[in-house]
């Protein structure tokens, strides 16, 4: 009997109506269906096929960060607004459940980013993301610097709101609103966009999924100390300081998702530019 994991969220599916009606169809179909709340992961279990995310774009974010370990596909079932990493509309439920049944889906490989925090030299936290690694400001409005060192070479001095180092998949995330550019989402690389920068010549910068990536926290304006934060896809967070820094590596985990319809990105991008 094959066994699908059903990852929801309950702010955004209220009642789990959704929810349910997802289990009773595969339910129907001979399958068993484990359900877990976004949040409250605990173990990973044991011979999934399919993780089907119901909710909005974040809960896929936190079911790949949760599935990372296991190799096994994620699906999204769009409850929420753009849906970027949910394939399936509310109106295509079935449809996508008997192609999972079925086998009719191909899998694709997303990158995802490994980001390491660093204090007095130490390693003190590190954590995977699949959309992005943004350091902004952590209280008052004030335009804070940031020195970008590549492969151990410095590149540059940020100064601005804060920086964003995106994944292909999240591309279409924090960096679209920041103006970075869009990329394909099964692409390689790493893509590091400054947040609102205080300077007309600071632009996103593309650098090589081999690339080694480290953002270094020096002193503010007029020798200030600085007070900011380290977010991996927008959950997980972490405090910083002047003297602190955070490594950013292509990560040894990838997500896979799979996909049940033939549209391209491309088509995609449309469809969704096209919404707003």
């Amino acid at each position: 009997m094959e066994k699908y994991l059903i990852y929801t969220n309950p702010a955004k599916d209220e009642g789990f109506i959704t929810t349910e009606y997802v289990e009773r169809y595969l339910r129907k179909k001979g399958a068993e269906t484990v359900r877990i709340l976004s949040g409250s992961e605990g173990e990973f279990p044991e011979d999934i096929k399919c993780v089907i995310v119901i909710g909005g774009d974040g809960t896929v974010l936190l079911a790949a960060g949760f599935a990372k370990d296991s190799g096994v596909p994620i699906i999204g079932i769009n409850l929420g607004s753009l849906g970027y990493l949910t394939e399936v509309e509310e109106n295509n439920i079935d449809g996508a459940l008997d192609a999972l049944i079925n086998g009719s889906y191909t899998c694709e490989e997303r990158m995802m980013l490994k980001g390491t925090v660093k204090k007095a030299g130490k390693e003190v936290y590190d954590s995977f993301a699949l959309n992005d690694i943004v350091i902004v400001r952590n209280g008052s409005l004030m335009v804070n610097r940031y020195a970008l060192y590549v492969n151990d070479n410095f590149l540059n001095t940020y100064s601005g709101d804060g920086i964003i180092i995106t994944t292909p998949t999240g591309s279409t995330g924090y960096n679209l609103s920041a103006g970075g550019p869009l990329v394909e989402p099964g692409a390689k690389l790493m893509i590091v966009t400054p947040i609102c920068p205080h300077t007309l010549n600071q632009r996103s910068i593309i650098l090589s999924p081999e690339d080694r990536i480290e953002i270094k926290i020096p002193y503010g304006k007029d020798n200030k100390v600085q007070s900011l934060e380290v977010n991996f896809d927008g959950g997980r967070k972490v405090s910083l300081t002047t003297g602190d820094s955070v490594i950013i590596e292509k990560g040894d985990k990838n997500t896979h998702f799979a996909k049940v319809k033939k549209t391209s990105f491309l088509e995609v991008l449309q469809h969704k530019l096209s919404e707003n």
